[in-house]
């Protein structure tokens, strides 16, 4: 069961509900975050949901059948809404762009991207400075200091900084610097990792693991969401399966049954999804057509001398193209209803 506490609750009720769950034989994690507070109890008897829901303090009281039970939506019907202020928001209804290079590698790249985005109304700017590499002897990022000089040039033309976060030790002094922290598919169950980030008071990027499950990448959004973190966004980024005509195989099955599953925003990376560059477009649109809240991609101003991934990075005139089939995409689909 998952308890929706009142906001004036005081300690003498909490101790009195957890007692009164302690009887029914269910073991109760105490979650506090930005937006609520809540009693997770995890048990097997049935009961009269009165015997508890009745009792003072409590908001609301919801059965959840799913071992992930924060970022369910059988308790929450209303999906999470990602408020980044001036009229910025990650939620349901509304279509977000994210898109940047693979690699920040230096001012110029950066600039020419920001100017790129601008003009594209696109406000996520994605782009890696810690890069986790297959091989030890590639590019692997510019560190923190790029950060700090990506963060300010983003900052300066209103564009918010979409980053990946690999170690929990580089989490604090990122933080200053980074709107969105990403985690990539290869720590995706860094459960270290996923603990410390639902400490922190910011929006969570979260990828799918490259061989993982759906509800695999549920658990691991719950860990999150359970250390304290309600900003959370869900990414479908390809998984690895027997073929080898792309380099991943993108699951658009995943879209609608996240979107059934979870209160999450769900947001699809193309590039990775299918890592070819002619081919991100179409499953861009076929994402959007799925159910997405939002697309990532990768772009710069010339892929074939990317630092890294230019394989499957849209040149900015296929950028622009892409995002005005992306907005016209969305609004059909609107229109559709769907």
């Amino acid at each position: 069961m998952l308890i929706q506490l009142q906001a004036d609750i005081n300690p003498a009720q909490k101790e009195a509900i957890i007692q009164k769950a302690n009887e029914l034989k269910y073991k109760i994690t105490e979650v506090i975050t930005q937006q609520g507070h809540y009693l997770v109890g995890t048990g097997k008897a049935d009961f009269d949901v009165r015997a508890v829901g009745n009792l003072p303090g409590i908001k609301d009281l919801h059965i959840v059948s799913d071992d992930y039970k924060l970022v369910s939506r059988k308790w929450k019907v209303n999906p999470t809404v990602i408020d980044f202020g001036d009229g910025l928001r990650v939620k349901e209804g509304e279509f977000t762009i994210m898109a940047g290079p693979c690699s920040v590698e230096n001012e110029a790249q950066v600039e020419k991207t920001i100017n790129h985005l601008v003009e594209q109304g696109v406000r996520f700017m994605r782009g890696g400075v810690f890069k986790p590499r297959s091989s030890p002897y590639s590019f692997r990022g510019l560190g923190l200091e790029g950060l700090k000089m990506f963060y300010d040039m983003c900052r300066a033309k209103g564009i918010k900084v979409v980053t990946e976060v690999m170690q929990v030790s580089q989490i604090a002094p990122m933080e200053p610097y980074t709107d969105v922290f990403q985690v990539g598919a290869r720590n995706t169950q860094n459960f270290n990792l996923l603990d410390e980030l639902g400490k922190v008071d910011k929006p969570v990027l979260l990828k799918r693991g490259i061989s993982g499950t759906i509800d695999e990448l549920l658990y691991s959004a719950e860990y999150i969401f359970s250390g304290g973190n309600e900003k959370l966004m869900l990414c479908e980024r390809g998984i690895r399966t027997y073929e080898t005509a792309s380099r991943n195989t993108l699951d658009l099955n995943a879209i609608p049954i996240l979107k059934e599953k979870t209160h999450l925003p769900v947001i699809v990376d193309p590039s990775h999804g299918i890592g070819i560059r002619e081919y991100v477009e179409p499953m861009a649109l076929a994402a959007i057509m799925a159910g997405a809240d939002g697309i990532i991609y990768e772009t710069h101003e010339k892929p074939e001398e990317a630092a890294s991934d230019g394989a499957q990075t849209l040149s900015f005139s296929e950028s622009e193209r892409m995002i005005k089939k992306m907005q016209k995409t969305f609004a059909l689909r609107k229109e559709l209803g769907n």
